[in-house]
């Protein structure tokens, strides 16, 4: 039976990449295997399960902090930090570049929404590059990569559902996640930098546009707002003053008071932001029941057990057991989305994880790195079809190749992050001690 298991796996995977929906063919094939095998009332069991998802404090967050973003995207504070990052920084070669990476950063920490960030800065920041004589795959790598940004940086959903589906505290996880979410921003801006050094051609200096005292004037209105909103959603976490559920809550405040200083919380913007949020919370909840189906069955099958032989079994160890699920999620995330590897592969391997003495809080932030480039590499990221659908006039391929840097940065902090876990894990050592 547990060789029914792998094979349960193996037809989900066909059904994914085949382009059925995933809620639903997770809990169609969950049914399928498990009536077979198991019989019906083996199902008796899935409405406790569903129910304790329903009831979970810490996944209230998730609709809280989409709200979150979404209000924040329609308030145009990205408009504005790009603006006022272009004039502050183009005035050195690749300056445009390295603003939309602060900017990035800065909507990563408030909103979190990749999409939006992503689809914003292809609108405003792109052209602006491309017509100042920046490199089509410099500029749209750039912007493709600094979107993504939310994935890894505090508040972000992955690490919510992730810290749900591992089991550790989220206040840890954002914390253990801010220290490689500066490491990426900087490592982003340095081969900036040294790119726009070894070829100035491709990321041109722009002229100063406006006097100083205008533009310092201007950048403390526009940084101001978004900065006070990150230290009142993440502050309140890292001093244990809310809960991460709560300082969503907070943040939400935060959002709609920051669209009402900016003329733009209207009721249609209000409404569009209430529809945007229940149809993305409801597509999470909705692959969480029927992930939660199918582990029901892979577990009932003794398909954990076998999971559990086959890594436990590997030579070398816990060392080589890292390797191979951080390249097997890396591969997936050629083909699958993050939130599929979140509540189908993650399960899975966490519980081997923690058997063999890995620290689960350090294992899951490697997770989210990990599934961070799922957002850039082709054929299927996120953030590549949401650059080609602003651009359409970027070529597919010079997207592709503007990325690959990109990537190859985040593996690289990935590798450090193994090899150092204190890294990751002295924030949270700092919280628990203070």
């Amino acid at each position: 039976m547990e060789i029914w298991a792998l094979v349960m796996f193996g037809v989900l995977f066909l059904f994914l990449l085949l382009g059925y929906p995933v809620a639903f063919t997770l809990g169609a094939v969950a049914l399928g295997f498990g009536s077979f095998f198991l019989g019906l009332d083996f199902f008796n069991l899935l409405p406790l399960r569903i129910w304790g998802i329903m009831t979970n404090f810490t996944l209230l967050a998730v609709p809280l902090f989409v709200f979150m973003g979404v209000i924040l995207e329609k308030s145009g504070i990205a408009e504005e930090l790009l603006e006022t990052m272009g004039l502050l920084f183009g005035r050195v070669r690749g300056g445009l570049a390295i603003s939309v990476v602060i900017v990035g950063a800065l909507l990563a920490a408030t909103t979190g929404v990749v999409g939006a960030s992503v689809v914003t800065m292809a609108v405003i920041a792109l052209p602006a590059m491309l017509k100042r004589g920046y490199s089509p795959a410099l500029a749209s790598g750039t912007i493709a990569a600094s979107g993504t940004l939310g994935q890894i940086i505090p508040p972000s959903i992955i690490l919510i559902l992730l810290a749900d589906v591992v089991g550790v505290p989220v206040g840890e996880l954002f914390m253990a996640a801010a220290v490689p979410g500066i490491m990426l921003v900087l490592s982003y801006m340095l081969y900036i930098g040294f790119i726009a050094w070894r070829h100035p051609e491709l990321a041109p200096a722009i002229e100063a546009e406006e006097n100083t005292s205008h533009l310092a004037l201007k950048v403390i209105k526009s940084l101001l707002p978004p900065l006070l909103l990150i230290i009142a959603v993440l502050g309140s976490i890292f001093f244990g003053i809310a809960s991460p559920t709560e300082s969503a809550a907070v943040g939400c405040l935060g959002a709609i008071l920051l669209a009402l200083i900016h003329n733009k919380l209207t009721f249609s913007n209000f409404q569009l932001a209430l529809q945007q949020t229940t149809r993305l919370t409801s597509m999470v909840f909705l692959i969480l029941v029927g992930a939660t189906a199918f582990g029901l069955v892979f577990v009932g099958m003794g398909g954990d057990n076998l999971i559990f032989d086959i890594f436990s079994d590997l030579p070398g160890g816990k060392w080589t057991f890292l390797i191979v699920s951080m390249l097997l999620i890396f591969i997936l995330g050629f083909f699958l989305d993050f939130i599929e590897i979140c509540f189908i592969v993650v399960p899975i391997i966490a519980p081997v994880a923690i058997h063999l003495g890995l620290n689960p809080l350090w294992f899951a932030l490697l997770i989210a790195l990990n599934l961070q480039t799922s957002f850039l590499t082709p054929p299927f990221g996120f953030s590549l079809f949401y650059l080609k659908a602003s651009a359409p006039s970027l070529e597919l391929t010079t997207i592709y190749r503007g990325v690959i840097p990109f990537i190859v940065i985040q593996v690289i902090i990935l590798a450090l992050l193994i090899s150092f876990p204190s890294i990751a894990l002295w924030l949270p050592s700092l919280m628990e001690k203070g």
